[in-house]
């Protein structure tokens, strides 16, 4: 298969964690069509490169088992059913050990946007601020959950130049 399809195929995993963040960001949503198309992606990319039946089994299963942990989060309310969905895509992209740079980076990016948003939400800060309209607004008002989605598109934004599945594409990645 042609490396120009590979590479269009590989570059979809970043377009889609970009689309993902900023649609958490705004609508405190992640559509459907955002983790269907990763693993759709996934799908033809692992057949247009030829991945071994045995890593792609092995991405197939950490997919699995980070969608089965992501579906426990959201029954205990912790995450949101597009965050888990992500999360999930996102895994299976990674395989293993992949995962764990990704999960570590998520980790890492959830924690500082936390920060950040705790910031924002401080009476202090926010009397300084003309109150702003929209998704900012609701962004910075006090008990409002945060869009984890962005702090997964960052963990897998920062973990992707590692992934294992680009040195299938290009060798000397």
């Amino acid at each position: 298969m042609s490396a120009f399809l590979q590479i269009v195929l590989a570059g979809l995993f970043p377009v889609l964690a970009i689309i993902a963040a900023l649609t958490d960001l705004t609508s405190y949503t992640i559509p459907n069509w955002i983790p269907l198309g990763l693993v759709a992606a996934f799908g033809v990319l692992a057949a247009t490169i030829g991945l071994p039946v045995g890593v792609l089994g092995s991405h197939a299963l950490v997919g699995a088992a980070a969608l089965a942990a992501g579906m426990g989060l959201f029954a205990l309310g912790w995450i949101g059913g597009g965050d888990a969905k992500l999360l999930a895509a996102g895994c299976l992209w990674f395989g293993w050990p992949g995962a764990e740079t990704f999960l570590f980076d998520t980790a890492v990016a959830g924690g500082l946007f936390a920060g950040l948003l705790l910031a924002a939400r401080k009476q202090p800060i926010r009397a300084l601020w003309p109150l702003p309209a929209g998704w900012v607004a609701r962004l910075i008002t006090p008990g409002e959950p945060a869009p984890y989605g962005v702090a997964i598109a960052i963990g897998a934004l920062a973990a992707y130049p590692s992934a294992d599945l680009l040195r299938f594409i290009h060798p000397s990645y």
